[in-house]
C-alpha cells in the first residue's frame, strides 16, 4: 500500500505524522512518499523538498513567490505520477493541494484523491466546495459542523475529530516546575505571546504583540512572557521579540516539552488567528486573538468572510467568548485592555473556561484519536480492511521509506 501525502505548514506536519503513525499500526506494509516536514520525515516519509518552502499566506505574500511555487506544484504532480499512490492526500494548504490534485487527476482520472482538512468555505469563498469535489473523492474534516458542507458538494466527508483533543499536555508538577525555573513569584502572571508561524505574520505582528504587552508588565510588573516559537520563523520572532517588555524567554522550536509546560503554566496568551486557539484552549488558558493581514490581503479578504468570528473556540462553541482583534482593529491599546481583563478571576475569564471546555467536548475529547479515526477513514473510502495486506507482508514490505 502505498501513500503520496502532501502538508505545507507545522499544522498540516502534525496532521499527517498522526495519520501515519496510525496507518502504520493498522497496515504496517504501508508505504509514504511526498512532502512534509520534521514530524512527518520522523514518522518515515523523505520529503521531496522542504516543507517550509510553501508556509506563505495571504494574496500578496504568495505573487513574488507564484513562479517557484508554480514550479514547485508541477514537481510534486509528477512525483505523485510517479509513484502511482492507492491515494494521494492533501493536507490543509488548499491552495497547493488542490492545483497539485488537478495536474494529478488530468492525467490519471481514475486516481483516488483524498483531502485532510475541510477548507472554511462556511466563512469564506463557499464556491470553492464546488470546485473541489471536482478533483477531490473524500474529506477528512476536524470540525463536527463540516461534513454537509462537504457533502452537498458531492464528495464524501468524516468528521475525524481534532488532533489537539489527543495530543500530550504538561503535568501540574512540570508546569510548577517551569515557573520556578523562571523565577516567578507566586501570583505573578506568565503570558504566552503567539505572533504566528509564518515569516509576514509575524513580521506584521510581533511589534503589535510587544506594543500590547507594555501595559500588561505595567500593570503587573513581576509577570514574565513566554514566546513558543516554530521552526522556519524562529529567528525572525527573537529579532522582533528583543525589545518586548516582560523578560521575553524564547523557547526553542525543537523542545516539544518546554512549549508544553509553559502552555500548562499560563495565566493569559495573546495569540495570532490559528489553531493555537485550540491548543491553549486544551490547556485552558484564556486568550487574545489579534491578526491582521497586509493591506492589500485586507481589502480583498474581508469583503469575502461570512462569518462574525474566526477563532475556532467561538466557532465551534457559537459564542463571543473569546474575544479578536482583527484587520484594522487589530491595534496595541484594545489589546493590551483586553489581555488585564482576563487576569483576574471574574465574568469573562469564566466565560473561557466554559467555552475551553465544551470545545475540547465537541473536537471529540475522550474519544478515538484523531489520527486513528482519519486513518480508519482513509481505509474505508479506499475500499480496504484494516488488516495488514499478506501479500505485501510476503514481497518482503516493511517499515515505511520515503
Amino acid at each position: 500500500m502505498k501513500l503520496f501525502l502532501i502538508a505545507g505548514e507545522a499544522s498540516g506536519d502534525k496532521l499527517g505524522a498522526a495519520l501515519m503513525a496510525a496507518m502504520k499500526r493498522l497496515r504496517p506494509e504501508v508505504r509514504f512518499h511526498g512532502v512534509g516536514g520534521p514530524l512527518m520525515q520522523a514518522e518515515g516519509l523523505v520529503s521531496l523538498f522542504p516543507m517550509e518552502e510553501l508556509s506563505v499566506m495571504g494574496l500578496a505574500e504568495v505573487l513574488p513567490k507564484y513562479v517557484h511555487l508554480k514550479r514547485r506544484i508541477r514537481e510534486t504532480a509528477q512525483a505523485a505520477l510517479e509513484v502511482a499512490p492507492d491515494a494521494v492526500i492533501g493536507i490543509d494548504s488548499p491552495d497547493f493541494c488542490l492545483r497539485v490534485a488537478r495536474l494529478v487527476r488530468d492525467q490519471r482520472p481514475g486516481q483516488r484523491m483524498i483531502h485532510y482538512v475541510a477548507p472554511s468555505v462556511w466563512a469564506w469563498r463557499p464556491g470553492r466546495a464546488q470546485k473541489m469535489a471536482k478533483v477531490i473523492d473524500h474529506v477528512l474534516a476536524l470540525l463536527p459542523f463540516e461534513p454537509p458542507y462537504m457533502q452537498a458538494a458531492g464528495m464524501t466527508c468524516d468528521f475525524v475529530g481534532h488532533p489537539v483533543v489527543s495530543e500530550p499536555r504538561a503535568t501540574p508538577a512540570e508546569a510548577a516546575a517551569f515557573r520556578a525555573a523562571l523565577g516567578l513569584a507566586p501570583g505573578a502572571p506568565l503570558v504566552l505571546a503567539l505572533p504566528g508561524s509564518r515569516r509576514g505574520e509575524v513580521a506584521r505582528l510581533a511589534p503589535r504583540f510587544g506594543a500590547a504587552l507594555g501595559p500588561v508588565i505595567a500593570a503587573h510588573p513581576q509577570a514574565r512572557v513566554v514566546v513558543p516559537r516554530v521552526r522556519g520563523s524562529a529567528d525572525l520572532v527573537a529579532a522582533l521579540a528583543a525589545d518586548w517588555p516582560g523578560q521575553p524567554l524564547l523557547l526553542d522550536p525543537a523542545d516539544q516539552m518546554a512549549k508544553r509546560a509553559a502552555f500548562a503554566a499560563a495565566d493569559v496568551a495573546l495569540a495570532a488567528s490559528g489553531t493555537v486557539s485550540l491548543e491553549l484552549a486544551a490547556n485552558a488558558v484564556p486568550m487574545v486573538i489579534a491578526y491582521d493581514f497586509n493591506w492589500l490581503s485586507r481589502q480583498i479578504i474581508w469583503r469575502m468572510v461570512r462569518v462574525d468570528t474566526v477563532t475556532l473556540v467561538n466557532l465551534v462553541t457559537e459564542s463571543k467568548a473569546v474575544p479578536e482583534f482583527l484587520g484594522a482593529d487589530c491595534r496595541p491599546e484594545p489589546i493590551a485592555q483586553a489581555l488585564l481583563a482576563l487576569l483576574p478571576e471574574g465574568a469573562a475569564r469564566a466565560a473561557q473556561d466554559a467555552a475551553m471546555a465544551e470545545t475540547m467536548r465537541r473536537l471529540g475529547a475522550g474519544g478515538p484519536p484523531p489520527g486513528e479515526r482519519a486513518a480508519r477513514s482513509v481505509l474505508a473510502a479506499l475500499g480496504l480492511s484494516v488488516e495488514p495486506a499478506q501479500q505485501g507482508a510476503a514481497d518482503g514490505e516493511g517499515a515505511p521509506t520515503g
